[in-house]
């Protein structure tokens, strides 16, 4: 219960926000403004839903991860796990059942700053259409 909870910190902080954000009382000043107060509300649900959901695929994880570090420690296997705030999680829990906690310093050498990420990421695609024609 306790790993379940630790896992899923992230989509608790959102489900809570959602609920701090309807407890605002917005309708006294314009009641448009409720309408965009339930919307803002039910996408922090939706995304919170969203990374609830990922829990047995980070449980998954987290066995792909002690099978391969189980005899000899591999830090680059941590290295596509250390780039988002879900997969750090993941890989403390990993690196606390392999009792090497002290390693987490090291491998945050492996992450990438967030504008390195975004670069890296979000690149512009070219799209050709072709169209046929028929004579």
């Amino acid at each position: 219960m306790l790993k379940f909870l630790y896992l899923n910190i992230y989509s608790l902080l959102l489900v809570i926000v959602g609920f701090l954000i309807l407890l605002l009382p917005l309708y006294k000043i314009n009641i448009w403004l409720l309408v965009i107060q339930i919307i803002v509300a039910i996408n922090f649900f939706i995304v919170g839903g969203r990374l609830f959901a990922t829990y047995h695929d980070k449980k998954r994880m987290i066995n792909i991860l002690l099978t391969k570090n189980r005899n000899k420690f591999q830090p680059e296997t941590f290295k596509e796990y250390m780039q988002a705030p879900c997969g750090r999680l993941v890989v403390r829990i990993v690196l606390s059942e392999l009792d090497k906690s002290n390693e987490y310093r090291n491998l945050l050498k492996l992450k990438k700053s967030t504008l390195t990420n975004i670069k890296e990421n979000c690149k512009p695609i070219k799209t050709v259409v072709y169209i046929k024609d028929e004579e």
